[in-house]
C-alpha cells in the first residue's frame, strides 16, 4: 500500500492520522480524548471524587466486567465465621452500635485472599493479601475491606484498572511479565512504599492466621452529636506474624497449593481459634495539614506515635463454612456498606472502589447479591427494591414505592450522613503533598541485616528481568531516593549505574 492509500485507508476508517512523532490519544470507549488519565474530577484539593466525571465511572464499570464469573481481583480466598467483642463504651468517637458498650458481641464472617492470582493459584505466591471483615451489626452489615499491607500501589481510584492489567497475565503469553507491571509502576513513584513492603518478608505470609490486617484508607467516625474524627482501622494477629521467604514458599508451593487454606481449616476445626485484635487510629479534621503528606493518601501510614492505635476489641474465627461456594464464593464485600457512625473518608482510592467494589458484585452474583444468606443482615431488611435475577424477598404488597399512606415508612434523622466543608473548584491533578519515599526508606532502615538483604534479593529477582532500560532505572532511581543504602544494592543487583538511575528520574523530580 503506497503513502496516498494509507492517508485514504486512514480517512475511510474514521481514524485521524497521527501528526509525525506523537503518540496517540488517550479516549472514553466512545473515543471522546480525556483530558487527563491521571486523576479523578474533585470538589476542590480535598473534596469527594464527583459522579459526573462520567469517565472514571465509564472507566471503573467496564473494568468491573471483565471477568465471568471469577472475581477480577481477590479470586483466590478462603473464609470463616466468628465474632467480635467490643472492649468498651466507644460513643464519644462513633455512634455505630457495634461500639457501644464493653462485652458487646456482634457476629461476623471473613474472607482471605490474594490479590492478583487466579482462583486455582498457589497460595505461596508473592501478592498481597486481602483480609476482609462483614460485621452482622444490628444496624446493618459493615464491611471492612482491607489487606495485610497498611498501605497501596496508588492514590487515584482511576488508575486503578490499570494497575489491575499491569499486574495480571499478557493478553499475548498469558503469563504475569515484570516488564509490564515494572513499566506501569516506573510511572507511579507512589508506588515505591507499597512495592518495599511487598518484596519484603511480609510479601508471602506462612498463613492467614499468622498476617495483620488493614483498613489501608481513612474513614469517618460520627458520633451523636455529628462530631466527625477521621481514623484508620487495623488489626493485629494474636498469633503473631510469620511470612515464607522464596525457598521456603517454593518447597511448601510444589506440595501443596492450598497450604493457607488447609491450616485455617484445620486450626479451626481441632478448637486452636485464631483471633485479631481491632485498633483504630484517630485523627481531628482540623489536623489533616499537620504533616508532610496528606493523610487521605491511601499510599501512606499514619505515624503511631503521633496517633497511637486505641483498642476497640477482638474477634475470634472459631466456625469454617459448610458450603465453600454458597458462603465463601459468593461471599460479597464492598467498604460503602457501613452502618450509621462509619462513612467514607474522601480518600481518592477508597472514593471509586464504593462504586467499584458493590457493581462488581452485581455483575458477578447479581442484582440480589445482599439477599444471599452470607450476605443478608441480620437486622431488618425494608426497602422497595424490586424484581432482578434470583429475588428472593417475598415481596406481599403491590407498594413498592415510597412515600404511600397504605403503607407508611419513615425516616431515621439520627442517621443522617455527617456534613463536611468545600473549598476550592472542581479538579482534576494530583494532590499536592505527594511525599512518595520517606515512608518507604524508613521501611527499609528499620528491617534488620537479614531482612534488607531479603528485600533486595526478592526484588532483583524480579526487576533484574525487566529488559527495557530505562524501566530499571527508573525504578532503581525511586528505590535509591526512598534510601541510598536500598538503592545502591538494588543497583548492583540489577546492573545499573547510579547516575543513569538519578537521570532516569529527573524529568519526575522536575513535574
Amino acid at each position: 500500500m503506497n503513502r496516498r492509500s494509507l492517508l485514504l485507508a486512514v480517512l475511510l476508517s474514521g481514524t485521524p492520522a497521527l501528526a509525525a512523532g506523537n503518540p496517540p490519544a488517550i479516549t472514553t470507549d466512545s473515543g471522546a480524548p480525556l483530558g487527563t488519565n491521571q486523576s479523578s474530577k474533585t470538589a476542590g484539593p480535598r473534596g469527594g471524587v464527583l459522579l459526573e466525571d462520567f469517565a472514571l465511572i465509564e472507566k471503573l464499570a467496564r473494568f468491573d466486567r471483565e471477568r465471568i464469573p471469577e472475581r477480577v481481583v481477590h479470586a483466590r480466598g478462603v473464609g470463616a465465621y466468628g465474632s467480635f467483642e467490643s472492649y468498651g463504651d466507644f460513643s464519644q468517637l462513633t455512634r455505630a452500635s457495634v461500639f457501644s458498650k464493653k462485652g458487646k458481641t456482634t457476629p461476623m464472617f471473613v474472607r482471605f485472599s490474594t490479590v492478583i492470582h487466579p482462583s486455582g493459584s498457589p497460595e505461596t505466591l508473592r501478592d498481597p493479601r486481602g483480609f476482609a471483615l462483614k460485621f452482622y451489626t444490628d444496624e446493618g452489615n459493615w464491611d471492612l475491606v482491607g489487606n495485610n499491607l497498611p498501605i497501596f500501589f496508588i492514590r487515584d481510584s482511576i488508575k486503578f484498572p490499570d494497575m489491575v492489567h499491569s499486574l495480571k497475565p499478557s493478553p499475548i503469553t498469558n503469563r504475569q511479565d515484570p516488564n509490564r507491571f515494572f513499566d506501569f509502576f516506573s510511572h507511579q513513584p507512589e508506588s515505591t512504599h507499597m512495592l518495599t513492603q511487598l518484596y519484603s518478608d511480609l510479601g508471602i505470609p506462612a498463613n492467614y492466621r499468622q498476617m495483620d490486617g488493614n483498613g489501608v484508607h481513612a474513614f469517618k467516625f460520627v458520633n451523636a452529636k455529628g462530631e466527625v474524627k477521621y481514623v484508620k482501622f487495623n488489626w493485629k494477629s494474636q498469633q503473631g506474624v510469620k511470612g515464607l521467604t522464596v525457598e521456603e514458599a517454593t518447597k511448601i508451593g510444589g506440595q501443596d497449593f492450598g497450604h493457607a487454606t488447609q491450616d485455617l481449616y484445620t486450626t479451626i476445626q481441632q478448637g486452636k481459634f485464631p483471633s485479631w485484635e481491632l485498633s483504630v487510629q484517630v485523627l481531628d479534621p482540623k489536623d489533616l495539614d499537620g504533616f508532610a503528606f496528606d493523610p487521605l493518601d491511601a499510599t501512606k501510614e499514619w505515624p503511631k506515635d503521633k496517633l497511637p492505635p486505641v483498642k476497640l476489641g477482638k474477634f475470634t474465627l472459631n466456625k469454617t463454612p459448610d458450603n465453600f461456594f454458597e458462603e465463601t464464593e459468593q461471599s460479597a464485600f464492598s467498604p460503602g456498606v457501613t452502618p450509621p457512625g462509619i462513612e467514607p473518608s474522601e480518600d481518592r482510592l477508597l472514593q471509586g472502589r464504593l462504586f467499584s467494589y458493590a457493581d462488581t458484585q452485581r455483575y458477578r452474583i447479581g442484582a440480589n447479591y445482599l439477599q444471599l444468606a452470607v450476605n443478608h443482615a441480620k437486622s431488618n431488611v425494608n426497602n422497595n427494591s424490586q424484581a432482578g435475577a434470583l429475588n428472593a424477598s417475598n415481596t406481599k404488597s403491590d407498594v413498592n414505592y415510597e412515600p404511600s399512606i397504605t403503607k407508611e415508612t419513615q425516616d431515621t434523622p439520627a442517621a443522617l450522613l455527617s456534613n463536611a466543608p468545600l473549598t476550592g473548584t472542581t479538579q482534576q491533578k494530583a494532590i499536592d503533598k505527594t511525599d512518595n519515599f520517606s515512608q518507604a526508606g524508613a521501611f527499609y532502615a528499620a528491617l534488620d541485616a537479614g531482612g534488607k538483604e531479603r528485600l533486595v534479593k526478592n526484588l532483583a529477582g524480579d526487576l533484574g528481568l525487566v529488559r527495557d532500560a530505562k524501566v530499571k532505572a527508573r525504578m532503581v532511581g525511586f528505590f535509591f531516593t526512598a534510601n541510598a543504602d536500598y538503592g545502591t544494592r538494588l543497583a548492583k543487583a540489577v546492573n545499573v549505574k547510579l547516575d543513569d538511575a538519578k537521570a532516569a528520574i529527573a524529568p519526575l523530580a522536575a513535574r
